[in-house]
C-alpha cells in the first residue's frame, strides 16, 4: 500500500516541499547540459548522457545535501569528431579521469523557490568550488505511485581552473573555444526512502 502524496510533503517558507528522505535523480526525466561560446561568435550546445545523483532532503531544508556523478564518455554535442576530441587529452580525458564528480557543502541562502547551493565540482582530478543557482519546481505523485520533485540548476565555471586549457588563437583575434562555461541542469527526483 502507498501512502497519500499529503503525507510525504510539507509547508516550509511558503512552499510545499518533500518531507525529509532520499531521492534519486530520475535517469528517464534529466538533462545534464552545457554551453561553450564557439569562435567567439557562437554558442555551442551539449549534454551528458549518463548521470546520477542522490539528494538527501533534510528535517531542515537547508541543511539537505546532493552528490553527483557524470560520465565523461557520454558527452554530446551532436558531432562525433568534435565528443571525440572533446573525450580526449586535449579536455575532460575520458579514460583516465572517467567521472566527474559534484558534492554539495550546504546551502548558502534561499528565497522563495530559489536556492543557492554550494559545493565542489571535480573534473579531471582538480576541485574547485561552485555555486549552483537552483530553482525547486514543486512536488506531486507519478501514475506509478512514485513521489517525486522537479528542480533546475545552473552554474557558470572557468574551465582553465579544472585543467582544460587546450585552445587554438584566431587569426582574427580571441579563440577557437570560449573559456567559460555554462553548465544547466534539469531534472526529477524520485523517493527512495
Amino acid at each position: 500500500m502507498t501512502s497519500s502524496t499529503a503525507e510525504n510533503t510539507r509547508t516550509w517558507s511558503g512552499l510545499t516541499i518533500p518531507t525529509a528522505g532520499t531521492y534519486e535523480l530520475d535517469q528517464n526525466h534529466k538533462r545534464v547540459g552545457f554551453v561553450a561560446r564557439h569562435m567567439m561568435v557562437s554558442k555551442v550546445r551539449g549534454e551528458f548522457a549518463e548521470a546520477t545523483a542522490t539528494i538527501t532532503v533534510g528535517e531542515d531544508p537547508l541543511q539537505s545535501s546532493v552528490t553527483a556523478t557524470i560520465q565523461a564518455a557520454s558527452i554530446n554535442t551532436g558531432q562525433a569528431d568534435r565528443d571525440n576530441h572533446l573525450r580526449s587529452g586535449d579536455f575532460l580525458d575520458a579514460e583516465k579521469f572517467p567521472t566527474l564528480e559534484f558534492r554539495s557543502t550546504g546551502v548558502k541562502s534561499h528565497s522563495g523557490n530559489e536556492f543557492v547551493l554550494v559545493g565542489e565540482l571535480t573534473i579531471r582530478d582538480v576541485t574547485r568550488p561552485v555555486e549552483l543557482e537552483v530553482e525547486f519546481e514543486g512536488v506531486g505523485r507519478s501514475p506509478y505511485g512514485q513521489d517525486i520533485f522537479g528542480f533546475s540548476a545552473s552554474t557558470e565555471i572557468e574551465r582553465e581552473e579544472f585543467g582544460l586549457t587546450w585552445n587554438v588563437a584566431l587569426e582574427s583575434g580571441g579563440v577557437l573555444v570560449g573559456k567559460k562555461v555554462k553548465i544547466e541542469i534539469e531534472g526529477e527526483a524520485v523517493r527512495q526512502a
